[in-house]
């Protein structure tokens, strides 16, 4: 408590904290703050607009729902959310054989990959063997095009542009938070004013899209999809969970997002796993001060997806219909946080920097050989180089 002329007044860190808000805003945030980039993620591997609201719809109903049975099971504050580093994979992605198809087939098989290794823990194991900082290089690799987009669309296009950038930077400084849901609301404002929207797309509505294979989907998109899910998202989600005195359910929880992915991959979604920065919204003090009590603000989050799913197909159709780069623009500024984290990991430990910086060069190339993405070759690159140079290391006199 603190003393405010001798009459006690509740401290900033748990004045107004209760699970239940800090569960919706949780919920708002991480949506608000990613939705644009699914949206281009699957736009980019061939989905209509149609075909990706139906994605955006399922993933938050079977991340929302996995997040209920986990949270009300374990009475744990367990979150769950949409790869977003997946959907940054896919939003640069040229082009993929099979279209359409066969990329929700390569999202079928991510998400059967992390049922097996909820069952075969060595597959697991085998995932935390590539080396952190190779992991990070090709997930700033595959975020750099994506956020160089602010700058090259203010620059086109500066009237359309400039109140989602100077929305971001005002509330950068006064509310960090709500820095990129606020710009990703100006973008949606710019859009509302500027372009025709057809009221008659708004209703949501779930499109069923048989899969198919073909093995430069699986190789290009299902092995690095589930690659940067487990790196990026997945393993940093119990780490998270851990700093706050948490214990998550390492096997059924991989078996429950894994599910969910397989069960949504048809009707668009590419991928939902273990949340990181929305986790540390409900396991931490945020949720109230009392930890045995914040598994309720999973609960509210869960729900809050619920509902949110009923707004994909109209956030669908006024992403379609934004004019110029306004909402690649506001998709960038999103991802910048999370490019500034994933460059400091992999540049950090001066023993793998060349391999590192390799393995980002390769990724954001995005060069495509043998109808295979730049995120598998880039891997294969830093990983080569790797041994490469530490063999040379270990011969050397």
């Amino acid at each position: 408590m603190v003393e405010v002329r001798g009459r006690p007044r509740p401290s900033l860190e748990t004045s107004g904290h209760n699970p239940i808000a800090a569960g919706i805003v949780a919920a708002i945030v991480g949506f608000s703050s990613a939705f644009v980039v699914v949206l281009a993620g699957l736009t980019a591997v061939g989905a209509t607009p149609e075909q990706a609201a139906s994605g955006l719809l399922v993933l938050c109903v079977t991340a929302g729902t996995g997040m209920l049975w986990m949270a009300i099971r374990h009475r744990t504050p367990i979150s769950l959310a949409w790869s977003t580093p997946g959907a940054a994979l896919l939003a640069t992605t040229s082009g993929v054989t099979g279209g359409w198809p066969a990329a929700v087939g390569s999202f079928v098989v991510a998400g059967a990959l992390i049922i097996v290794t909820a069952a075969v823990p060595k597959l697991g194991d085998l995932v935390a063997s590539i080396p952190p900082a190779l992991a990070k290089a090709m997930l700033a690799g595959v975020l750099l095009p994506l956020c160089l987009a602010p700058v090259v669309e203010l620059v086109d296009d500066p009237e359309v542009v400039a109140p989602t950038v100077l929305t971001w930077l005002v509330l950068l400084r006064l509310a960090r938070r709500w820095a990129v849901p606020g710009a990703l609301a100006a973008a949606l404002i710019t859009v509302l004013v500027t372009a025709d929207v057809d009221a008659s797309a708004l209703a949501p509505s779930l499109t069923w899209t048989t899969p198919h294979w073909t093995l430069s989907a699986v190789v290009g998109i299902a092995l690095p999809l589930y690659v940067v899910t487990m790196a990026s998202q997945n393993v940093p989600g119990v780490a998270v969970m851990a700093g706050f005195g948490y214990k998550v359910p390492w096997r059924e929880t991989l078996a429950v997002t894994g599910i969910g992915t397989v069960v949504g991959a048809p009707a668009g979604g590419h991928a939902i796993n273990l949340a990181a920065i929305t986790a540390a919204l409900n396991a931490g003090p945020d949720a109230g001060p009392d930890k045995s009590r914040r598994w309720i603000a999973a609960v509210s989050g869960a729900i809050t997806y619920l509902v949110l799913a009923v707004t994909s197909a109209a956030l669908a159709t006024l992403v379609a219909a934004a004019p110029g780069g306004v909402m690649q623009a506001a998709a960038g500024l999103a991802l910048l946080g999370t490019l500034g984290s994933a460059l400091a990991d992999s540049l950090a430990d001066v023993s793998e920097r060349e391999a590192a910086a390799a393995t980002l060069v390769v990724a954001a190339s995005g060069v495509t050989i043998g109808g295979v993405g730049a995120a598998f070759w880039a891997l294969v690159v830093g990983l080569v180089l790797r041994w490469f140079l530490k063999v040379g290391r270990a011969t050397a006199p």
